[in-house]
């Protein structure tokens, strides 16, 4: 099918010169190379983000205790990759450590006697490793849909994308559980169009129990993935016999089944005793909520854990909008975030491919396994209580990649070259952030150096310039006097900064240098926010997400 449509998409031409054979791999390689040394660059110069050090703890637990006590709101599938690559590094732990999931981080990366930077390096190594090869998966889906050219498009997209180089280099879940969920997609469009249907929907079946197993987030999902397996039977077709039916409804219910059984595998892979205790305080669960975690034939301590999102939904954070701080959250704040973190390009691609694929006669049936999911967690996403950044939408860049694959097949002879500039776009506005892919921003929001004026946390500053500190005091300011307010879950003090706490003596003792994280300056109340009136502007920053102040 891919071979047809491609012909019929570029009008029937001549076939592929041998020399051009070689091109599309090469162009692959050359992508993901890129992407991969942006990856890995950012990985060895970031110290962890706030989210890293509880996971890495967690799963050195897995490696030393086999216990769920740490961590239980996320399942263990993607701390058990996070462990894989930290049991290269042999990570010590304390047997008779006492602490919450926070202060175990702690304890694991800066006073266990681990080296943090090896740690951090090898825990985000194995992700690092599965974001470049879900870069295959979005390739291999817009080939699919629209040829090599489609799929080199939506591979230049993903490669180049800020946030998915931002996330897939780091220790944290939100890539993995997403990337699994896109390959489960990705299988059950191709069982549409193959006689290995069994094999198709099963292998889709194991992709999604790995995004269950390793995010809830991707729970809403679940329904819309086994709909779209349906479709890929006979057993939804007019004419079609009971029978035939029935083996598409038992195709559809095995792939279910196979992914609730990877849910339990994961679980098992850390403790084969499945010892769990309810941990204290628990909120108890009514309602639609209630009946949700009770039903669901997954592990106990996977219950417990939708329970205690449950809560984390049900309570207030604080936010921060173009320059506004507030409290609670906005419905409009992620589609306002994105338009400032999101490459322009990008956007035109996502929504001009959007487009094609609901008007064009062959996409169309293409439409619901691109465009539904992203729709569906996006609504989602925008009714969350957590305000804290796009890392919250990032199947957005994943999915539409593929979905911005379809603008070629429209029939207009600019389109091409339109595409190609747009997309050479986005590579140039991402190059150019290298490396500091984080606090990216777009040109019409004034790019990485403006991106602490617009947003705050995972946005632009989540802890993970504290090395460059480090580094930047030694070479620019050597032997001053350096007042810190950090917010991070780093410890100063490993790296070699030697730093007081300005919040803890009277304003006019802080003298000498006044550094403060940028979600700190964005939030900034009482104390700090009169501190920072007395302060000037800033003389100098670090990694765009922390200010430099002089005081007198």
């Amino acid at each position: 099918m891919t071979a047809d449509l491609e012909q019929r998409t570029t009008g029937g031409s001549a076939p592929t010169r041998p020399r051009r054979r070689w091109l599309t791999p090469l162009l692959v390689v050359l992508m993901l190379a890129q992407m991969a040394v942006a990856m890995v660059t950012t990985a060895v110069q970031q110290t962890p983000t706030i989210d890293e050090p509880v996971y890495v703890g967690t799963a050195v637990t897995y490696l030393e205790q086999h216990s769920f006590h740490y961590n239980p709101e996320h399942p263990p599938l993607g701390k058990l990759l996070i462990a894989a690559g930290l049991a290269v590094a042999a990570p010590k732990l304390d047997p008779a450590f006492r602490g919450d999931q926070t202060a175990l981080g702690r304890h694991v990366l800066y006073e266990a006697g681990n080296d943090p930077y090896e740690m951090m390096f090898w825990a985000r190594l194995p992700l690092i490793v599965l974001t470049l090869l879900f870069g295959l998966v979005v390739f291999g889906f817009a080939r699919d849909l629209v040829g090599r050219a489609g799929g080199l498009l939506a591979l230049a997209l993903y490669a180049f994308s800020p946030d998915v180089i931002t996330h897939g280099s780091l220790a944290t879940l939100d890539v993995p559980a997403v990337g699994f969920l896109l390959t489960a997609v990705w299988l059950t469009w191709r069982a549409r169009h193959s006689p290995r249907v069994p094999l198709l929907l099963g292998l889709a079946g194991l992709a999604l129990g790995a995004a269950l197993a390793t995010r809830m987030s991707v729970l809403p999902a679940v329904p819309v993935v086994l709909l779209l397996a349906l479709l890929a039977t006979t057993a939804w077709r007019r004419g079609v016999a009971i029978r035939e039916r029935l083996q598409g409804l038992a195709l559809v219910a095995g792939a279910g089944a196979v992914a609730i059984a990877v849910v339990w595998l994961s679980y098992l892979a850390v403790d084969p005793a499945l010892r769990w205790t309810e941990p204290t305080g628990l909120p108890a669960m009514s309602g639609l909520r209630g009946l949700l975690t009770s039903l669901l034939p997954l592990p106990e301590a996977y219950r417990d854990g939708m329970r205690i999102q449950f809560a984390f939904e049900d309570s207030t954070f604080s936010g921060f909008l173009f320059g506004r701080h507030y409290q609670g959250s906005l419905w409009y704040y992620l589609p306002a975030a994105l338009l400032v973190k999101t490459p322009i390009g990008m956007l035109v691609l996502w929504a001009v491919g959007s487009a094609a694929m609901l008007t064009v006669p062959r996409l169309r049936a293409a439409a619901p396994y691109v465009l539904v999911l992203p729709a569906l967690l996006f609504a989602v996403a925008m009714t969350g209580a957590r305000d804290f950044g796009t890392r919250y939408t990032i199947f957005l860049p994943m999915f539409l990649a593929v979905a911005a694959a379809a603008v070629l097949t429209l029939r207009w002879r600019w389109v091409r070259p339109a595409a190609g500039v747009l997309a050479g776009w986005v590579a140039v506005s991402s190059m150019l952030t290298f490396p500091y892919y984080l606090p990216y921003a777009n040109e019409a929001f004034g790019g990485p150096t403006r991106t602490h004026l617009l947003l705050h946390d995972s946005n632009v500053d989540w802890g993970q310039d504290l090395g460059r500190l480090a580094d930047h005091l030694r070479e620019r300011y050597p032997g001053e006097q350096v007042w810190l307010v950090y917010k991070g879950a780093g410890v100063p003090a490993a790296y070699g900064i030697d730093a007081e706490n300005p919040l803890k003596v009277p304003a006019e003792q802080v003298r000498g240098l006044l550094v403060v994280s940028d979600s700190s300056v964005a939030k900034a109340t009482g104390r700090l926010a009169a501190l920072l009136e007395t302060s000037g502007q800033p003389i100098d920053e670090v990694g765009h997400s922390m200010r430099i102040y002089r005081r007198g």
